[in-house]
């Protein structure tokens, strides 16, 4: 890592760590949101930045995730064992979703994902006897830590930062191992990773498996944090939304989750809180301003300082080129 990428790591552990004390509940509250949706749009990163996989149906394992957590506590369960349950039934159906990404690529296959999202949307509105339907279920409780309750908004704040760490300390271990290797040769040419021994369709379901296995921890993570959950926040909007994150932030870079959840989950608040007179407008507002970004930035925010860096170089470049070429005509003039 470079001593600026080290510096601004170190800035942000200092924002995420103190602010939070200073804001009111409901500061406190958005910045756990965000968190939850970093740990999702992460999986999601590894799915469709990495290994180069079309997913609109990561909602969906967000909110399996979520409903999961929630039966098995109204049964009596313990949260602790709600949240491996759900990992590891995201990361199952996550497989099983990868499937179609065998046969379909590109457009097909985002829509083979989205009707997938679409089938667990009705299955968590329909099935009232298992998930409450429209009525959701209610009376998640945050879990506890050798008896230390987090039912107070900061205490929650920072279990849920402390897992979000976890969560990319172990994506940044599995991108630069030689799984992570795999993925990106998966994403840049499918047929001459192949050649090159990587067997690409074990590749994609686990592409799709450990995204979606992000998406349940990010879904358990929410249904403590709400305390109530029905099948609105898991709809197909959700995964285009998350999707957006991901590209707004810049698909294929580890930080891209980081700003992309900060844009679409913070940003859109904060232009609602001040600036009251756009609160009936900020979402057209923002989505301009995110088709204006992608005009300009089409590799996401996280390309900025790339693009900045390639235009350095050209220039020094194109100077280098026209220094050589007056130093070759006044050669040239001394021969004559």
């Amino acid at each position: 890592m470079s001593k600026k990428q080290i510096l601004f790591g170190l800035a942000f552990g200092a924002v995420v760590l103190c602010l939070p004390p200073f804001l009111k509940n409901y500061g406190v509250y958005m910045f756990t949101t965000w968190l939850i949706y970093v740990i999702a749009t992460m999986g999601l990163n590894l799915t469709v930045g990495y290994a180069g996989q079309k997913s609109l149906g990561h909602a969906a394992f967000f909110g399996i995730g979520a409903y999961t957590v929630a039966i098995l506590m109204k049964a009596g369960f313990s949260w602790w064992l709600g949240l491996p349950a759900a990992i590891a039934l995201c990361f199952v159906l996550g497989v099983v979703l990868g499937f179609p990404a065998l046969r379909v690529q590109t457009i097909y296959l985002a829509f083979a994902t989205l009707g997938f999202n679409t089938a667990v949307w009705l299955v968590m509105r329909n099935e009232e006897w298992l998930t409450g339907g429209t009525f959701g279920l209610n009376g998640i409780a945050r879990p506890e830590i050798f008896g230390y309750s987090l039912k107070d908004g900061l205490p929650y704040y920072y279990f849920v930062l402390a897992i979000a760490a976890i969560a990319m300390g172990l994506m940044w271990g599995l991108l630069r191992s030689p799984w992570g290797k795999a993925f990106q040769a998966l994403r840049d040419n499918p047929i001459r990773a192949e050649s090159l021994g990587i067997d690409t369709r074990n590749y994609t379901l686990l592409s799709f498996a450990i995204g979606a296995a992000y998406a349940g921890i990010a879904g358990v993570l929410f249904a403590s944090l709400v305390d109530f959950i029905e099948p609105a926040p898991f709809a197909v909007g959700a995964s285009i939304m998350m999707y957006l994150m991901v590209v707004v932030g810049g698909s294929g870079y580890f930080l891209g989750p980081l700003i992309g959840a900060l844009v679409g989950m913070v940003v859109p608040d904060w232009i609602r809180d001040v600036f009251p007179i756009l609160s009936n407008w900020y979402l057209p507002l923002f989505g301009g301003t995110v088709v204006l970004m992608m005009i300009w930035l089409p590799d996401g925010l996280m390309s900025l300082p790339d693009r900045i860096r390639a235009k350095r170089e050209s220039k020094l470049a194109s100077a280098k080129r026209a220094e050589a070429k007056s130093e070759m005509a006044a050669v040239m003039g001394e021969q004559k």
